[in-house]
């Protein structure tokens, strides 16, 4: 008897009845935002027992994309090199 692959990308399975969503809170879009602006840490448990800690802060002058846009402009080159066309364009009394 051949074993089921639960791997295959062709089954479309149902939800269980077994899992009920209806009393989750609705997703709020960034609510994390400033607590992920201001940093976090992250501890690493090791097999060996100890615990490393790394701590991650968004850099000064970093900027989120939001999904949309990123499909358009995915590094700092890309973003860099279309906002200095954008300065080009800007009239020089607004500048400065």
């Amino acid at each position: 008897m051949k074993k089921e692959n639960s791997k295959d990308p062709s089954r479309v399975e149902e939800m269980r009845s077994e899992y009920d969503f209806s009393r989750m809170k609705v997703a709020v879009r960034g609510k994390y935002y400033k607590e992920y602006r201001a940093g976090h840490r992250v501890e690493i448990h090791k097999a060996d027992g100890t615990t490393s800690v790394q701590y991650f802060k968004l850099e000064d002058g970093a900027v989120m994309l939001e999904p949309d846009v990123r499909k358009y402009f995915p590094n700092s080159e890309s973003v860099n090199k279309v906002l200095r066309s954008l300065i080009e364009i800007i009239p020089s009394k607004r500048r400065g």
